[in-house]
């Protein structure tokens, strides 16, 4: 319980870096206005550092190679419910450009089917 409990926690702030990497620099986009892309493309690299700090341990943690309770298949099906979590969080709090639509929960629900699925024994 405590391994899958840690490998959830971890992926959480794992992708939380990840997706501030990724899309920080569109969200903050005022901010970030004055530098290049190169500067841009080293300051995700460096928050994205943080990212691995965090999957690479929650991987090893909640895989069952690792004596976790997750397949590797359950463990990235788990990782993406949790990336699409928390960009869907990120986006509805700092990218005030774009809204949550119909469709895009029609795809949260598909993802959680793939979820049911995998986990299906």
């Amino acid at each position: 319980m405590f391994r899958g409990f840690a490998t959830v926690l971890l992926l959480v702030i794992s992708n939380a870096f990840m997706t501030l990497a990724w899309y920080g620099h569109i969200a903050f986009k005022s901010r970030l206005e004055r530098f290049g892309a190169m500067a841009i493309i080293f300051l995700s690299w460096g928050i994205a550092l943080f990212e691995y700090c965090f999957q690479v341990p929650a991987n090893r943690i909640g895989s069952a190679e690792f004596g976790g309770p997750f397949s590797i298949w359950e463990l990235k099906v788990v990782q993406e419910v949790i990336s699409l979590t928390v960009f869907a969080i990120f986006a509805l709090v700092f990218m005030k450009s774009d809204s949550l639509r119909w469709n895009h929960i029609a795809g949260f629900l598909c993802l959680i089917l793939a979820a049911y699925f995998i986990f299906r024994k």
